[in-house]
């Protein structure tokens, strides 16, 4: 039983759709509940090592909310606040204090782009990839948003927890 014209013509069209196949699709870290709350920990950590409170929102790299955690006291509506500060930073892989700084420096029409360009949202990476975000409001100054946001962010750097 030999080779065929039309088996050889089968055999190259399955070799050329593997190819395109792996050229269209990639593998990438996601971030794992586990992962979120990780990063919630080491911001909570540093709230309560501040004696402040905060609302604390982590979200997936596409601006999902996957973790929110509430520490006393603090304001109602800083749940809030806090995801749209995390959505903000993994949808614009950036830091919001980059934005927050554009404004303020007069480009005023990003105050219509998107609702929480304010310091205190922070990218989370994993191998320099960004994984998600997280937002912090509520401490006791827009600095301290940041630092806390910054302290979670850093927990997976240490510890990784996303997986493939």
């Amino acid at each position: 039983m030999g080779i065929t014209g039309s088996h050889l013509i089968a055999l190259s069209l399955l070799a050329l759709s593997s190819r395109l196949s792996a050229q269209t699709t990639e593998s990438k870290r996601t971030l794992t509940l586990e992962g979120a709350r990780a990063v919630a920990a080491a911001a909570a950590t540093e709230a309560r090592n501040g004696n402040e409170g905060a609302s604390i929102a982590i979200v997936d790299d596409g601006g999902n909310l996957m973790y929110l955690e509430r520490i006393q006291p603090t304001f109602p509506l800083g749940a809030t606040i806090s995801t749209e500060k995390a959505r903000t930073a993994a949808l614009f892989q950036k830091p919001t204090k980059i934005l927050e700084d554009a404004i303020v420096g007069g480009r005023t029409p990003l105050l219509n782009v998107w609702p929480a360009p304010l310091n205190g949202g922070e990218p989370i990476l994993v191998d320099g990839k960004v994984v998600g975000a997280i937002g912090v409001s509520g401490a006791t100054s827009a600095a301290r948003d940041a630092v806390i946001a910054l302290a979670g962010a850093a927990a997976l750097n240490a510890k990784t927890s996303a997986v493939r």
